[in-house]
């Protein structure tokens, strides 16, 4: 009972904290499930996913409400990115037999997200007022060719088959700067597309049973809590100065994982 009640309250955090920062849970839940809860890389990994999905399905649809997300500028990315999952979900079979690849992979990305997370707001404070929040009131524009989509799709869809994790690292920036859309677009599209190959992901893990059903429902559940709380919380607190602490965690965490696969303990 009471690993449940922690569970669940890990989810809340990882669901508030997305709502929050906009980035997805799964930074939160990849180093709660590896190390405090003890699960190994692959069903952390396939547990992660899982949960994910449930949080990237109701940000999604918020976005989609607001006017966010155009469905059919999607059509290339989602198809690319569904695609790529399934290949990476079948490379994820044999990647999961060597503990120590996953572990470092998963460090390299985390490191690439928390870096951004810095970089973001020490820019902002250098470049002055971000006009993105205005620009995002134009409608859900999203330009680019079915070409530039589908590669982008195709290198998201890589993050949820082969690690579990989610895609917003990737598709944000690709989605902002290399076709031009503003940032709440940006953020809408990202967890439409991420939720497809979420559950494409899970699915498959699922099926090659690395999924603890156990430990995901509570977490799920707390999740769809904590995501709906972070929205709220997000209009009251400077998520400039939580995304700067946050970034500067999770370059901890991103160490650990990666000094992890070398078995060394910090």
């Amino acid at each position: 009972m009471l690993e449940a009640v922690l569970l669940f309250a890990g989810g809340v955090l990882a669901g508030s904290v997305g709502g929050l920062l906009g980035i997805g849970g799964g930074i939160i839940l990849m180093p709660l499930l590896r190390f405090p809860v003890g699960l190994s890389p692959a069903y952390a990994a396939g547990t992660c996913v899982l949960a994910v999905a449930f949080t990237s399905l109701g940000g999604s649809y918020r976005h989609y409400r607001l006017g966010h997300v155009g469905l059919r500028p999607l059509v290339s990315v989602i198809t690319a990115g569904a695609l790529a999952t399934i290949v990476f979900s079948v490379a994820f079979q044999y990647l999961a037999t060597r503990e120590r690849w996953l572990d470092l992979g998963l460090g390299l990305v985390f490191s690439l997200v928390s870096l951004r997370m810095i970089i973001e707001v020490l820019w902002k404070k250098t470049s002055g007022p971000s006009t993105g929040n205005a620009d995002s009131r134009a409608g859900p524009g999203l330009g680019g060719t079915t070409f530039q989509k589908a590669v982008i799709g195709a290198t998201g869809g890589m993050l949820p088959g082969l690690l579990g994790i989610g895609t917003g690292v990737i598709l944000v920036p690709s989605f902002a700067y290399a076709l031009g859309a503003p940032i709440k677009v940006a953020v809408g599209s990202s967890l439409a597309c991420f939720s497809v190959n979420a559950l494409i992901s899970a699915s498959a893990k699922l099926a090659q049973g690395f999924v603890r059903l156990d430990i995901a429902l509570p977490v799920c559940l707390g999740t769809l809590v904590g995501a709906n709380w972070g929205a709220t919380l997000n209009k009251r607190f400077p998520s400039a100065l939580i995304r700067l602490l946050f970034g500067v965690v999770f370059l901890y965490v991103s160490l650990k994982f990666i000094l992890t696969s070398f078995e060394v303990r910090i």
